[in-house]
């Protein structure tokens, strides 16, 4: 259930991007240019990123050169393919330590984008709940192996 809603509000979010990008191409060449039309595209892509970002770990759908591995045998296989999860899991945690670093270092500051006044604070959230969410993923993985 939660992963067919997270499938949807992405691709939603993907939908959103492309209408949003014809809408300011059109608006240019008519003329008409829209205004923030580059901060929606920066929030929108954000939310669909992470997101995609939460599906493919939960999927184990990350792209992977197996060339190596696929010559092992089971237990060493499945040696590697824990090796590898740990050292993403280790990748994620640096990232969301930084992304947690800097919300909390400038949650007082009330950024937001400057035409359209989207909050920042907001996004970084986001960012770091999808960063959680594969963490717990990975972490949940490497104790149970793959499937």
């Amino acid at each position: 259930m939660f992963k067919q809603a997270a499938i949807w509000t992405g691709g939603v979010a993907l939908l959103a991007a492309t209408l949003v990008d014809t809408v300011a191409v059109l608006g240019r060449h008519l003329g008409m240019p829209v205004p923030g039309s580059i901060e929606l595209m920066q929030a929108i892509v954000l939310v669909s990123g992470a997101i995609g970002l939460v599906i493919a770990t939960w999927d184990n759908a990350h792209a992977r050169v197996r060339l190596l591995v696929e010559r092992l045998g089971p237990g060493s296989r499945n040696l590697a393919n824990r090796a590898s999860d740990l050292v993403t899991l280790a990748f994620v945690l640096c990232l969301l330590a930084g992304s947690l670093w800097l919300s909390l270092d400038l949650w007082n500051g009330y950024e937001q984008s400057e035409i359209l006044g989207i909050p920042w604070a907001i996004l970084r959230m986001i960012a770091n709940l999808c960063l959680a969410a594969c963490a717990i993923l990975l972490a949940v993985r490497i104790v149970r192996g793959r499937k």
